[in-house]
C-alpha cells in the first residue's frame, strides 16, 4: 500500500501540492494531458526547479495568455473568472479523464463548493465561484488530482496545517485570516498558528488535502520511504521556507501468511436507482476502497434490493461512511472486522511489441506465485497500435513469465 504524507511547512495552495506531486515523480504528461481534457487548451503549465535555503524541489506556474497582461497576486489574475459549481461539474465529468482522478477531482469541488455555500448562506448547487472558478485553479485542482492518481497512492496523511495571521482580499472585500472558505473546510482538522503575516493555506490547497485525506487516521503499519518530493509557493515567507513536503511511503509486506486486519461494511439499498449505485462504488474505490461490490437481495415485504460491501483499511474508515452516507439512502451500515491474508506485491516492466507493460507480482514465501499485467496499459498499447488488448495482455504475461 501507497501512503503519501503531506508536511506543510510553509502552507499549501493548489500549485504548491501539484508542484510536490511533480517533484515526487507525477507523470507530468498525464498532468498537461488531463487539463486539456477539460477543454482548457490555452493553459500552459510551466515547471521551475528552486533552491532556496539549501532545498531543491519545483515551483509551478499555471498561465494562460488572456491573462498574462494582467497582474495578480501570483503573477495573474482570477478575478474575472465567474463560473458556476453545476458547470465546473459538468466540465470535469465529461472530460475524458482516468476515474480516479475525475472522481478526486468532483469530491475536491464538491468540498469548496459545500464550505462555500456555508459562508454565503446557499445551498452548494447555486455557489457561483470567483477566484476557483478560473481557468488556472481548475488547471491546479485537475492536474493534481491526475497527478496523485499516476503515483498510485492508496492512503492520504495530512500534517497540522500551519495558519499565518492578517487579512486577505477575496471577490467579496477584505476578510480575517483564514478565509472564510478556509476556515470551514479545516473545521476538525489539527491546526498551528505560524508568526507569518500572510495567507499560507488557500481554500485550493485546503480543499485538494482535505478531500484526498477524507478522516483517515495515520496509519501504523510499518512503511518504508519511497520518495519525497518539495512543493515551493510563490511568496516569501519571512522566518521559514515557503513550501510543501509530500513523502511516498510504502507499507513494508507483513511475513507471508500473516493476516492483516481490515473493516468489511455493508448496507442494503431498496430506494436507489442503479446510476445512483454505481456512482458510489465509483467513488468509495476511488477513494481508497480495497474493494467494492454489490449483490442481489431479497429484502422484507419481497422486495428486490442490493447489497452494497465495502473492504476498506482501518484508516480509511470514517472517509468510507462519509461516502455511503452521503450518496446513498441508507439510514445505517454494518461493520466488522476481519483478517486479510495477502501477497507481498512487486511490480516490474515487461516490453511488449507493442510498448511496455507493467505486471504485478505475487509473492509467497519468497517465490512468485501469480503474475497480472496492468490492463490499462495493456488497453492504451492496445489502442496505440491497433490491436486487441488480449494480445498485448497475453504478451505481457508470456514475457512476464520468462522472466
Amino acid at each position: 500500500m501507497k501512503i503519501l504524507r503531506w508536511d506543510l511547512v510553509g502552507g499549501i495552495s493548489g500549485d504548491m501540492a501539484l508542484a510536490a506531486l511533480l517533484d515526487l515523480g507525477a507523470d507530468r504528461t498525464a498532468v498537461e494531458s488531463a487539463v486539456r481534457a477539460c477543454g482548457l487548451n490555452d493553459v500552459q503549465i510551466q515547471v521551475e526547479a528552486v533552491r532556496e535555503g539549501g532545498l531543491t524541489g519545483l515551483r509551478v506556474h499555471v498561465r494562460t495568455p488572456a491573462l498574462e497582461a494582467q497582474q495578480g497576486q501570483r503573477g495573474h489574475s482570477h478575478t474575472h473568472a465567474h463560473r458556476a459549481w453545476r458547470e465546473i461539474r459538468a466540465i470535469i465529468e465529461t472530460a475524458a479523464l482516468p476515474l480516479r482522478a475525475k472522481t478526486l477531482a468532483v469530491a475536491v469541488f464538491a468540498r469548496l463548493a459545500e464550505a462555500e455555500g456555508r459562508v454565503h448562506g446557499i445551498p452548494a448547487d447555486e455557489v457561483e465561484f470567483h477566484e476557483i472558478g478560473a481557468a488556472d485553479s481548475i488547471a491546479d485542482i485537475v492536474g493534481a488530482c491526475m497527478a496523485l492518481d499516476s503515483l498510485g497512492v492508496d492512503v492520504v496523511e495530512v500534517g497540522p496545517f500551519p495558519l499565518g495571521h492578517g487579512e486577505v482580499r477575496c471577490a467579496h472585500g477584505i476578510y480575517p485570516l483564514p478565509a472564510p472558505a478556509v476556515a470551514e473546510l479545516l473545521k476538525g482538522w489539527p491546526l498551528r498558528n505560524i508568526e507569518e503575516e500572510a495567507e499560507t493555506v488557500t481554500p485550493t490547497g485546503a480543499a485538494l488535502l482535505t478531500a484526498w485525506a477524507g478522516a483517515a487516521r495515520p496509519s501504523s503499519e510499518a512503511r518504508a520511504i519511497r520518495a519525497t518530493g518539495l512543493g515551493w509557493g510563490h511568496r516569501r515567507l519571512r522566518g521559514r521556507p515557503n513550501c510543501a513536503r509530500a513523502v511516498l511511503y510504502e507499507t513494508i509486506a507483513p511475513e507471508a501468511g500473516s493476516p492483516e486486519e481490515c473493516i468489511v461494511m455493508e448496507t442494503h439499498l431498496d430506494d436507489a436507482t442503479g446510476e445512483w449505485i454505481g456512482v458510489l462504488v465509483e467513488r468509495l474505490r476511488a477513494l481508497g476502497a480495497l474493494d467494492v461490490y454489490t449483490t442481489a437481495v431479497q429484502m422484507k415485504k419481497h422486495r428486490p434490493g442490493i447489497l452494497v460491501t465495502v473492504l476498506c483499511d482501518p484508516a480509511r474508515r470514517d472517509t468510507m461512511l462519509e461516502t455511503i452516507f452521503r450518496h446513498s439512502p441508507t439510514f445505517g451500515v454494518r461493520e466488522s472486522r476481519a483478517a486479510r491474508t495477502v501477497l507481498e506485491r512487486r511490480c516490474t516492466s515487461v516490453e511488449t511489441p507493442w510498448g511496455q507493460v507493467r505486471v504485478k507480482l505475487g509473492i509467497w514465501k519468497g517465490q512468485i506465485v501469480t503474475r497480472a499485467p496492468e490492463m490499462e496499459d495493456c488497453i492504451a498499447r492496445a489502442e496505440a497500435h491497433g490491436v486487441p488488448p488480449r494480445h498485448v495482455y497475453e504478451a505481457a504475461m508470456r514475457l512476464a513469465s520468462q522472466a
